[in-house]
């Protein structure tokens, strides 16, 4: 049986389990991306763990969601940013030169490399042949340190791809067609490795868009084989020399497979508010829009924003409509104004942006109240934009734009037919990528003087070991697709507080419940309870630090979130699964008891765990690795890790050795 691209690379960075879905595996990180919401705790725990120097072959430091610097608090984390990167050897990326995932795949991304980032979207460059997952904080931290990064090996679901795109359809429209066909829980525990006759008809930019969205799947990655699709991408952005060859073997098995027929899409969108609520843009036409972005991580680079330029070239913006460009990276922007495209939009009434995360998560550009916005963005879960029960869309550029000249939704086929001379525009990719590099500080370049904390940043929060008894009132019943965007808000009045754990507590949950955060404070420990899939979305450790500061104890819900779930441990939250049944006989304000003895539970393998509900009692399940349990008996990964390293154990990094 031959291997999978995934299994390769995998094999290749294997240092502890078997490639065996549902098995433990430890693999070896080459590279490491963070950025400023989640960074400032990554370096804070590399500091507390006593390291001195980043073991990776890179670690890159973006400041791309706190851009604009409201005040202080966010320019003092940057300066700290800065002071990190130079203190221990990573490169750092100024505010304003983009985001993390787009001037990563410029500068860094390569395939057959490792790259673990703290943010969700970090399986971008998938789209280049490189295995890249979205973890929390505290593992990248000990990946930096130099320590392997553990993870239960995933399946590996073949996505083939046949026929080629049709006018007017985009990658875009490939990943909202998984997303319509498989939802936002589909690829929970997956990895989708693309193949089939129609990858080679996609552009390298083209799958990074579909690997960007794949996270809104659930999918631990998403990853294409490499080709001279690859090959001419990275020679056009100056790196030709890192394209390694990675195909699937003829008889690579996988453990399921989907087909898309590229020739049969069309133009689609996801409705509010879940990105998996896809459908035609044909049947939602005639929807008024008052305001359009095109940008992000998803569709912001210099390739995605030209087709929209040139839609508007000779035209203007619906009088109804606002038109905002958020480039990905200030490369894009600076080729497309040195190419016109730039004037030529503002002339169409197109506002720009700086290169930033901004819109997508609230941070400016917020909708008016009873209006719809139309954005090229990767989610549209409620309330992210900024204001409570928006209506966000989520579509490619060229429906986008299509909507902005029109001033509501509309296929722009229809457009197309209706204007005449409007063709559509071919994605193509610039002869070379020549934007400047100043905003990225070399290791080399950086001063490498001691940390510089403002009065904002904090100390990383610690819990002591596991008890033997926990219980405690069911402080919050939640439903199903509870997002780290419900448990930690990422809007501006809040995200400054992201180094200070003490202030950002005081927002847990506050989105679901106002009074939490104010009740968990005041009880003696406690539960929250959920249905399917919690914490989806972010990689954000902070939606399980928080409930750790203010006391909660366990976690009972019906599933959890990859990335949610490792949290959880990480800060010595126990994450237990309980059926439907028990989920529905559960109540807020219920007294709840663990009635077994925890501590002794989990170190010994025990995966049932006997939950009292009001002198009732249910089965709730662990589904732990030893690793995992050891990790939760120490109180969380940064206890675990120190120890290890003073044992000298599998959690030691080189720099302890």
């Amino acid at each position: 049986m031959g291997d999978t691209v995934t299994e390769k690379v995998l094999d290749d960075h294997l240092v502890e389990g078997d490639l065996e879905p549902g098995e433990e595996i430890g693999i070896e990180i080459d590279q490491v991306l963070t950025q400023d919401t989640t960074g400032t705790m990554v370096w804070l725990q590399f500091e507390a763990m006593g390291l001195d120097e980043v073991q990776t072959e890179i670690a890159a430091q973006y400041c791309d969601h706190q851009t604009y610097q409201f005040d202080f608090k966010n320019t003092d984390d940057h300066r700290f940013l800065r002071s990190a990167a130079g203190k221990y050897g990573a490169y750092f990326s100024r505010p304003g030169n983009g985001i993390c995932h787009n001037v990563h795949r410029e500068n860094f991304a390569a395939p057959g490399k490792t790259l673990l980032g703290s943010d969700s979207h970090t399986p971008t460059p998938g789209g280049l042949g490189q295995l890249a997952i979205g973890a929390g904080g505290i593992d990248v931290t000990v990946a930096m340190g130099g320590a392997p990064y553990y993870i239960e090996m995933p399946e590996i679901v073949n996505v083939r791809l046949e026929g080629e795109l049709p006018e007017w359809a985009t990658a875009k429209d490939v990943i909202l067609e998984l997303l319509r066909r498989l939802t936002v829980k589909g690829g929970v525990g997956k990895i989708l490795e693309y193949t089939g006759p129609g990858v080679e008809t996609l552009t390298a930019p083209e799958r990074m868009t579909i690997t960007n969205m794949g996270t809104e799947l659930g999918a631990t990655s998403s990853i294409f084989p490499t080709d001279e699709q690859t090959r001419d991408y990275l020679e056009r952005v100056g790196r030709g020399e890192e394209y390694v060859e990675l195909q699937p073997d003829e008889d690579a098995e996988y453990d399921d497979e989907i087909v898309v027929d590229l020739s049969d899409l069309e133009p689609l969108i996801a409705q509010p508010s879940m990105p998996d609520k896809v459908v035609p843009v044909r049947e939602v036409a005639g929807t008024e829009v008052e305001q359009v972005i095109v940008g992000s991580c998803t569709n912001g680079a210099y390739e995605d924003i030209l087709p929209a330029a040139k839609m508007l070239e000779g035209r203007e913006v619906n009088p109804t409509t606002e038109m905002i460009v958020a480039p990905g990276s200030k490369q894009a922007s600076e080729m497309l104004a040195r190419e016109g495209w730039v004037a030529e939009m503002m002339a169409a009434g197109v506002n720009f942006s700086e290169a930033t995360c901004g819109a997508c998560i609230g941070i400016g550009h917020v909708p008016a109240s009873d209006s719809v916005s139309v954005r090229t963005f990767n989610r549209n879960f409620e309330g992210r934009s900024g204001i409570e029960d928006d209506n966000v869309y989520l579509c490619s550029p060229e429906v986008a734009a299509a909507a902005a000249i029109e001033g509501e939704l509309v296929d722009p086929r229809d457009l197309a037919d209706e204007l005449g001379d409007l063709e559509a525009p071919a994605f193509e990719l610039p002869e070379e990528y020549t934007g400047s590099k100043t905003d990225i500080i070399t290791p080399e370049e950086a001063p490498d003087d001691e940390l510089v904390k403002g009065p904002n940043i904090g100390d990383v929060p610690l819990r002591g070991e596991l008890d033997a008894d926990i219980e405690g009132e069911a402080l919050l019943k939640m439903e199903d697709n509870i997002t780290t965007d419900h448990i930690i808000p990422a809007t501006q009045d809040i995200l400054m507080y992201r180094s200070n754990i003490e202030k950002l507590s005081e927002f847990t949950l506050s989105r679901v419940d106002d009074t939490f955060a104010e009740r968990a404070a005041a009880a003696d420990g406690g539960f929250l309870v959920a249905g399917e899939n919690y914490g989806q979305g972010s990689s954000r450790e902070h939606a399980a630090m928080c409930p750790m500061y203010l006391g909660i104890e366990a976690v009972l819900a019906q599933s959890f979130a990859r990335i949610h779930r490792a949290n959880l441990f990480n800060f010595g939250i126990v994450p237990l699964t309980i059926d439907e049944d028990t989920y529905e006989e559960i109540d807020q304000g219920d007294e709840i008891e663990i009635v077994d003895d925890v501590y002794d539970a989990v170190t010994s393998g025990q995966e049932e765990f006997t939950v009292r509900v009001d002198g009732e009692e249910y089965t709730a399940t662990l589904d732990a690795s030893e690793r995992e349990r050891d990790i939760l008996a120490a109180g969380g990964k940064l206890a675990w890790t120190k120890a290890q390293a003073e044992e000298g154990g599998a959690g030691a990094t080189p720099a302890d050795d």
